[in-house]
Parts: C-alpha cells; structure tokens; sequence
C-alpha cells in the first residue's frame, strides 16, 4: 500500500529523521538505521502494544489529570479516555499515526452508537465502513486527515477502505506477524490453531509442541541473527543491541521464545487481545473472548464525552514540553521511545519533564531489555528529582498482556 513511504519521504521528515539518526550513513550502524527510518515512515502500528490497563495502574490514573503520552495505534490515550483525564496531549513523529489517533476519536464523536464503532475498529469484512467514514466521520477531520484517508493506494482504491477489510493485518507490524505465519507454515505449524485451546493449559502445551522447536530451526535462528529481521516489530537498531547483549551468541532467538511463551501461556486466551492478534491475526468475537479496553461497552460513554480533550500533536515529546508551563503535567507516557535516544536526547528530555512535572507526577515507559535505560544516564540533578517505584514497577511488568518488553518501570517525583 501507499503508505509504504518512499527514501525521499523519510528524508523530508526532519524530526523523524533527527529522532532515528545517529551514525554516519555508510557506516554498518549507519545502513541499518536508515533502512529502519525508511520503514517506519510509513503507517507502523495499527494497534498499540502497550498493554493500557497496566499503564493506567502504573500511573495511578485518575480524573482531572494531565497526560502526555506518545501516540503510536491510538488505543492507549482512547483507554485513557475512561478515566476521564483534564486532558491529552499525544505526541508522534509518524503522520500515518497522526491520522489514525484523529480518525479513531473522530469514530466516536460521530458514529451513532457502540455498535458502530466496534464495527470500524474491530470488525473484518465489514464493507460498510468506508461508507460510515463518508457519512459521519470525514466532515469532522481536519483538512489533512480527511485527504490522508481518501487518498488513493498504489491499488487505486481508497486508503479508508482498509477499515472494510482488517486494518491489523496492514502496517508494518501486520506484515512483520504476516511473514511469521508464513514462516511457521513452512515448519509445519499453522499459528490460528491456537484460537482452539480452550485452557492455560492447551495454551502451554500448543507453544510446548509447536511453537517452541520453531526456535531451534536453523532457519529462524538465522533470521534473527540479522538486525532488519526484526525491524517489522519496530525494533530499531539500538532495541535490537540491548536484546543481543542478553544472549550468549548474538541471535535474540531465545530472547524471543521467552517473550512468545508469555504471550501464548501467562494469560488465557479470551483475556488477550494481544495474543488474537499475534496468533489468530484478528480480535476475539464476543463467544471467544474480550476486545481491547477502548472498545469494550462499560467504557463507551465516557471516551465519547471526554474525546474533545485530546489533541493530537505532530511533534516529539521534548517540543511539546517546551511550550508548557512549569508544573503543568500530571502523567507521562513514553513508550519505549528512549530505548531509541543517546544520552543527550535523554536528559533534554528530562529536563523538560522535570520543569513541567506536577507535583507527583508520574512517568512510565517500556524498554526492551529489563532494566530502567535512564539508571545510571540522566544527570544527577535530574536524577535526584526522581524515585523509581522498582516494586510496582516488577509486579505490572509480569501483568503486561502484550509480552513483547523486557521492563515496564514507573518513575515519581519526589516530594
């Protein structure tokens, strides 16, 4: 598909440029960076994997606070939404999600009912849906959002005509989950057969019996010798150098396998999306289990009333906080953004979360490897402004449904 975006494109990004450039361009650290760059201009991540119910308690959510939050697929900040904030400000780099974070909020300020926007957002197949956009939803996007969703594809068909098939299975993480069904194939294993276990238990002894030897096939563990393999999970570079550090070899192979194994076994099945998406390629229908939290009913007025609190910013998180003032945010949530920053990035992005901190503000952010990035690299009179919260922090990472982290760290202010 057209969002797929040219060398040329990425280039003219500056700030997203800027955001994932940090070695000469011929060098090998180099190539790699710029062959990420080029693939994460285009449209990444449909659905966030940031599990939100654990962001909300590692936050310590509650109405009336400020957030500040990257926006990736857009299903955090909507999840945000139930517990009625002051306000959001969502943050990306990637204009693909900039559009995708404005038409899901649009779909529910002006989509007539719960039904509707289960329907846009979830649903495979649903040829209606770009006829529900045209009717409610485009006249409420601003003037580059609504171009960006009638445009056409290299197809010739609209790009909003991907919500009448399934969005998911498009991005560059659709086609990275894609090429890993097609892999397992290949060994034999067909992944969907997993929407059959009916236990914890059948789910262990599917990923025991078919899911565990793929990791020992010659085959993968090539693959996953190799930096771009890898870079359809929006690893970059710098990710992809904290997993290999953790294994003895330099394949994340293993590393890999115990984040699968989470995945597949520490949660039942009808309880994680994140584990429909992964394995079957598509959310639960209501008999096989529960959609993400954003869609779920019991939250469906209150992301409606409170979706006129969000604004949806093209910028990085560091621009945004400058144009703050002091003390004016209560909650942060980076992602795993600083997985990608060197250390100077790092403290100009603390020194403005620091400045506009609320009093016991929180901040919480993933990385790929278990430990904290920022221990040890923030200057210590950043340092000395915060506390880490090491038990919450260990106890919501094993909650985490998506499974794909090493650490979910919380940080306070220090009174």
């Amino acid at each position: 598909m057209a969002e797929m975006a040219s060398e040329a494109r990425f280039r003219k990004n500056g700030k997203l440029k800027t955001a994932l450039l940090q070695h000469k361009a011929l060098s090998k650290n180099g190539v790699s960076e710029r062959l990420f760059g080029l693939l994460f201009s285009g449209l990444v991540y449909p659905q966030i994997w940031e599990d939100p119910d654990v962001d909300m308690e590692g936050m310590q959510l509650a109405e009336g606070h400020s957030i500040v939050t990257i926006g990736s697929g857009g299903c955090n900040m909507l999840a945000y939404l139930s517990r009625a904030p002051r306000s959001i400000d969502v943050v990306d780099l990637n204009p693909h999600h900039i559009a995708l974070n404005r038409l899901k909020l649009a779909a529910f300020e002006a989509l007539p009912a719960h039904g509707d926007v289960v329907r846009l957002l979830s649903a495979t197949g649903a040829t209606s849906n770009s006829q529900a956009f045209d009717r409610f939803i485009a006249a409420r996007l601003d003037t580059t959002t609504r171009a960006y969703w009638q445009g056409r594809t290299l197809s010739g068909r609209r790009r909003v005509g991907v919500l009448d098939r399934n969005i998911y299975r498009t991005g560059l993480l659709g086609r990275f989950i894609a090429a890993g069904h097609l892999l397992a194939r290949l060994h034999g294993v067909d992944l969907t057969t997993m929407a059959q276990a009916r236990s914890l238990r059948e789910q262990r002894q599917f990923f025991d019996d078919q899911i565990a030897p793929l990791f020992d096939k010659p085959l993968i563990r090539w693959l996953t010798s190799a930096k771009s393999s890898l870079f359809g999970l929006g690893i970059p570079p710098r990710q992809y150098d904290e997993l290999a550090s953790l294994a003895a070899d330099g394949s994340i192979a293993p590393v890999l396998r115990q984040r699968l194994e989470k995945l597949a076994c520490h949660f039942p099945l009808r309880d994680n999306y994140f584990a429909w998406q992964a394995f079957v390629r598509r959310y639960p229908q209501p008999h096989e289990g529960t959609l993400p939290t954003y869609l779920r009913p019991e939250h469906y007025a209150a992301i409606r009333a409170n979706a006129g609190r969000v604004k949806v910013h093209h910028a990085t998180f560091t621009e945004l906080l400058a144009a703050k003032q002091a003390g004016a945010v209560d909650r942060y949530v980076l992602l795993d953004a600083q997985d990608w920053m060197n250390d100077t990035q790092l403290n100009e992005l603390w020194t403005e979360i620091t400045r506009t901190a609320a009093p016991g503000a929180r901040v919480i952010f993933r990385t790929a490897a278990e430990r904290s990035v920022i221990a040890g690299r923030l200057s210590p009179a950043l340092d000395a402004e915060w506390r880490y919260l090491e038990e919450p922090s260990l106890r919501l990472n094993r909650q985490d449904r998506s499974a794909i982290y090493g650490g979910f760290h919380i940080y306070e202010r220090a009174q």
